[in-house]
């Protein structure tokens, strides 16, 4: 009698998720995922622009806009579906770093590298979103706390450091996207009208460079903390907008930032319809 070929764990798991790619449920989760991360960002993008023109407010990090939902009326169901939207867009990141292809597209090397980073970011921003849930209390530190921790590892300089570069290369993609229109390449332009294609090239360069120039300088900060071993010197994405706040102009250049931010929200919104999945 002859043994039957056994399959390994890793060609199961890879059928699988081939299997689940072409899905309904996945596509429901990865379009209501843009929708959220949509709304995270231009809630930011707003409460900054009400600072910037002189309405008031504070600035918001990512969690900051995951509280600010709450507080809305209805906010723990609205807070529920944007955990599930935030849940959903990165299990669609991961499957597509993992397979390198989804039901309407396929990855590069690079693409998929950023794809699991963008996984596991947004993994922990839905994990923030169930805790904030859970408890309202929360916990709270942001950047600094964090940045305190590793520096108590081993080489933990180094470590926010890489960080900082890391950041710094993604800024510059970002910004690379935006003003080459990269992005056109991975949406259903042939389906748009020409007056759609115009605003959601638009909105898609604009919010592309406001997110690359936030993203740049939380690098920048990450890396300056590193090398003056002062991890109160790391910030987020609310400290990067406050530092745009307290430069000369500083009213001007975070008003166009935040506009920046809030057309990039809007124009992850438009992407829940037309990203090819």
């Amino acid at each position: 009698m002859t043994d039957q070929p056994t399959t390994s764990p890793v060609r199961e798991a890879r059928s699988a998720g081939e299997s689940f790619v072409h899905t309904r449920l996945f596509e429901v989760l990865a379009r209501a995922g843009f929708v959220a991360r949509g709304l995270v960002y231009g809630i930011i993008g707003l409460l900054a622009f009400d600072l910037a023109v002189g309405l008031g407010g504070d600035l918001a990090s990512q969690k900051g806009a995951l509280r600010t939902i709450e507080h809305q009326p209805f906010g723990h169901l609205l807070l529920l579906l944007v955990a599930v939207g935030l849940g959903g867009y990165s299990l669609w990141r991961l499957v597509r770093a993992a397979l390198g292809h989804g039901p309407e597209g396929s990855d590069t090397a690079l693409e998929r590298l950023g794809g699991l980073g963008s996984g596991i970011v947004y993994a922990l921003m839905c994990a923030l979103a169930v805790e904030i849930l859970v408890n309202s209390a929360g916990s709270c530190g942001g950047a600094k706390k964090t940045t305190k921790d590793v520096f108590a590892l081993p080489a933990g300089h180094w470590l926010i450091g890489i960080a900082g570069i890391v950041m710094i290369g993604v800024g510059i993609y970002q910004l690379v996207r935006g003003l080459r229109q990269k992005f056109l390449d991975d949406s259903k332009t042939e389906q748009m009208r020409p007056a759609i294609k115009k605003w959601f090239t638009w909105f898609g360069t604009a919010g592309h460079v406001a997110r690359a120039i936030v993203i740049g300088l939380v690098g920048i900060f990450l890396i300056k903390a590193a090398i003056d071993y002062r991890a109160d010197e790391a910030i987020g994405l609310d400290g990067a907008l406050a530092k745009l706040y307290g430069q000369p102009y500083g009213p001007w250049l975070l008003g166009a930032v935040a506009f920046g931010l809030l057309i990039f929200g809007l124009f992850s919104i438009a992407e829940a319809r037309y990203r090819r999945i």
